[in-house]
């Protein structure tokens, strides 16, 4: 208990952390009524707009207003839509999470099986057909995959379409997009952990006793081998909540990502810190999740960790 206990500890100071640094930086991007305002407005009518919005008093008294509204779970009004924030966000949730989780999974069902096949058969003709398209997959970046993708699939061959989020064939290419470099990460990963165990003597005595492939695979290495491979899933699985932000603006999927452009090119200050602050929270709690996975897999992760404090 006293290891969840300092781990959300350490989430909760992150998250205040990750809010405080958003709500400054925001203020030095300029003032936000400018753009909400007419051309021909006066200095009276901007000083109109700004005392409405709070944005006169002075950045302390706003940053204590902040707090307030962020421990309430009152995100506040958005400057251009003019509705409350968390109206907004909860609308968008339900699209990053389907391309996040579609991502996972594909990254899941083709990532983990790749590493373990390439590790098992390194040397053959299997590994040698499987390692180039996990070195394309982490070399190129989620623009370009998504730009070549829509190329071929929405407008060579027009199987799929290039935006939108119509039905589950708006999904795929995004998905893809996103999942391409997370397979390969995922793929080299595991792939680096079996083959760590595959030379350790355990394997060796095993294979003396004439076990085969399939059962040291699945009774002995993949529990051996499983930390390194949770520690990348987790990472992975905010990386892709995180980062769907190209990926949503390439395909016009009306996600966090995209919401998150659009609030940031017209300084809608409230809603950039809500989404910021959503997606800090979440990666944070994805990695405690995985922290304490470790030690429901480990025990010793826990006790070695409570003896070093």
């Amino acid at each position: 208990m006293l290891y969840v206990g300092q781990r959300i500890v350490q989430a909760l100071i992150s998250v205040f952390g990750v809010a405080t640094i958003i709500f400054f930086i925001l203020r030095l991007t300029g003032d936000p009524v400018l753009l909400m305002v007419p051309q021909n407005a006066t200095a009276e009518d901007i000083a109109v707009l700004r005392h409405a919005l709070g944005l006169d008093q002075p950045v302390a008294v706003q940053y204590v207003e902040f707090l307030k509204q962020l421990f309430t779970g009152d995100l506040g009004y958005s400057y251009v839509q003019k509705m409350p924030v968390l109206d907004i966000v909860m609308d968008r949730i339900p699209y990053t999470i389907d391309l996040a989780m579609s991502a996972l999974i594909l990254t899941v069902i083709i990532g983990v099986p790749m590493g373990m096949i390439t590790a098992i058969y390194k040397g053959t003709w299997i590994e040698k057909v499987c390692m180039p398209f996990i070195l394309i997959g982490q070399s190129m970046p989620a623009f370009w995959t998504g730009i070549l993708l829509i190329m071929l699939f929405a407008v060579k061959l027009r199987w799929l379409p290039s935006s939108g989020a119509e039905d589950l064939q708006s999904l795929l290419l995004p998905a893809i997009t996103l999942a391409s470099l997370s397979i390969a990460t995922v793929a080299r990963m595991t792939r680096s952990s079996v083959l760590e165990q595959l030379g350790q003597d355990y394997v060796r005595t095993a294979r003396s006793k004439g076990v085969g492939t399939s059962r040291l695979l699945y009774r002995h290495l993949l529990r051996n081998a499983s930390i390194p491979i949770i520690t990348i899933l987790g990472l992975e699985c905010a990386n892709l909540l995180g980062g769907s932000v190209l990926t949503e603006t390439i395909f016009a999927w009306p996600g966090l990502g995209q919401l998150t452009i659009q609030s940031i090119a017209s300084r809608d200050f409230p809603l950039v810190q809500a989404v910021v602050v959503l997606g800090a929270s979440v990666y944070i709690f994805i990695n405690l999740l995985t922290d304490l996975v470790y030690a429901w897999v480990d025990p010793r992760i826990k006790l070695e960790r409570g003896t070093s404090q």
